[in-house]
């Protein structure tokens, strides 16, 4: 999986908008699941065969709508290009199937393309109930065989989860705050001059957490001429065992903190799992589970945000990709101190209706189930109702925006939609049909201009 760790190019920002900065400094968290495979956007017309030297058969996928959403039937083209100086004989075909695999629609026909030609096909689906589906487009002619594979979604404003709360879901989450109000945090704060630059100061934070482990992550702030200057703040919050660093920028206005919580990056010295064992540890006890810690990590650095004096109390965004994305909507729903949430792509979005559409995370928590004697995968199931994306959602009171790809494997988009659906505030969603586990730059533009906006930092 293509990791997006670029650095800001400070040359050419010095005369670029300020909320290019956030842009560039989204990147370093926006990557998650770093050792599973992802799917990345796609020029369409990358599906392509030069074996005839210049010549090439390329076919381009096309769902005709912007976001791949339609409200009742749903149409798509597919365009071929011969440039080979010879017929192409054969057939193209397609299925349908819903986001479990069930195969709602079929179609073959023969083809034959002219040679030096370019030759179009539209397609219509109608009535199709509610939901997400993917397509598989096929080609099998003379010189070229490939299957393409885009999805869309019919009415996606309708789905809800069929799974309900847990009726003590907020006591469940309010003991957990409870217990982290009695461990004192004994913030310190130290200065990394190595890794300072000309705006900016770097500092390693730290701090006791949940069951008294601690936790660090850095902190970055403008260095400024006005003393009693306060900073709106962005908390950056990690992708499933990303290691987070330091972000620095040119903006004056805004302090940059990067949490790595426990079990990841430099929060590791108590629980250091396998990476794939981290999202399974303790899962056959909800009030051991890991990330019962993990989000009360989270709820710490608020603390810590608000114990600093030059720190605005009422300008705090959390953000992330991923896992990044959960926590950032488990913390806005957990703590109305967040005054700001974007998440994108976030995992453990309506997790019973993972069970058969996705391998991970639900494989390897099916494989720990399977080593551990007495516990059944029904229990975990049980258990993961408290860590459910959608159950943190329907309590979120800050504005929230929220990026899908249509074509993520870990984070279908009828999942997406549960969490998106859930949420009753002020929420906007930004959908990309031809993307995967990621957001594109677009979403990272619109969230810089969002949080500057929201924040009137001009």
């Amino acid at each position: 999986m293509n990791q997006l760790r670029s650095k800001p190019n400070y040359n050419m920002l010095k005369n670029a908008n300020k909320l290019l900065i956030i842009a560039f400094a989204l990147l370093t968290w926006c990557a998650a699941l770093p050792a599973l495979a992802q799917e990345t956007e796609k020029d369409p017309a990358e599906n392509t065969d030069k074996s005839g030297g210049d010549d090439e058969v390329s076919t381009v996928l096309t769902i005709n709508n912007k976001d791949g959403i339609f409200s009742s039937t749903a149409s798509f083209s597919f365009e071929i290009k011969n440039t080979y100086d010879t017929n192409q004989e054969g057939s193209i075909s397609y299925n349908i199937t819903t986001e479990n695999g069930q195969i709602v629609k079929t179609l073959s026909k023969p083809v034959n393309l002219g040679k030096k030609s370019t030759s179009k096909y539209d397609f219509e689906v109608p009535n199709l109930k509610t939901g997400f589906y993917k397509v598989n487009m096929m080609i099998n002619v003379s010189d070229y065989d490939d299957t393409t594979r885009r999805a869309f979604g019919i009415r996606p404003e309708e789905i809800r989860s069929q799974y309900a709360r847990p009726a003590d879901f907020d006591q469940f989450w309010q003991t957990a705050k409870d217990e982290l109000a009695k461990v004192k945090p004994n913030y310190k704060i130290t200065e990394v001059p190595s890794m300072n630059t000309e705006n900016r100061k770097v500092y390693e934070i730290e701090m006791k957490s949940l069951d008294n482990l601690t936790i660090r992550g850095y902190m970055t702030v403008p260095i400024s001429k006005n003393k009693n200057k306060k900073f709106s703040v962005l908390l950056g919050l990690p992708g499933y065992q990303v290691k987070l660093y330091p972000i620095v920028g040119l903006d004056p206005d805004l302090v940059i903190i990067t949490l790595n919580t426990r079990g990841q990056g430099t929060s590791r010295d108590v629980i250091h799992t396998d990476r794939d064992a981290f999202i399974s540890y303790h899962i056959e006890d909800k009030n051991k589970y890991v990330m019962r810690g993990v989000i009360m990590d989270c709820v710490r650095a608020v603390d810590f945000i608000y114990a600093q004096p030059n720190l605005r109390h009422d300008q705090i965004m959390a953000t992330g990709g991923s896992m990044g994305g959960y926590l950032s909507i488990a913390l806005a729903g957990l703590d109305h101190r967040v005054t700001l949430c974007s998440a994108q792509n976030p995992i453990m979005s309506d997790i019973r209706n993972l069970v058969g559409a996705v391998e991970w995370p639900i494989n390897d928590i099916k494989k720990y189930t399977l080593s551990k004697p007495g516990v059944t995968f029904d229990q975990v199931l049980n258990n993961l109702d408290y860590y459910d994306t959608k159950n943190f959602a329907t309590t979120i009171k800050c504005p929230t925006i929220l990026g899908l790809g249509l074509l993520d494997p870990y984070v279908p988009p009828g999942n997406g939609y549960a969490v998106f659906n859930s949420m009753h505030g002020d929420k906007h969603l930004m959908v990309f049909k031809n993307l995967g586990h990621e957001v594109s730059q677009v979403y990272k533009d619109y969230e810089g201009r969002w949080m500057r906006d929201t924040f009137g930092l001009f």
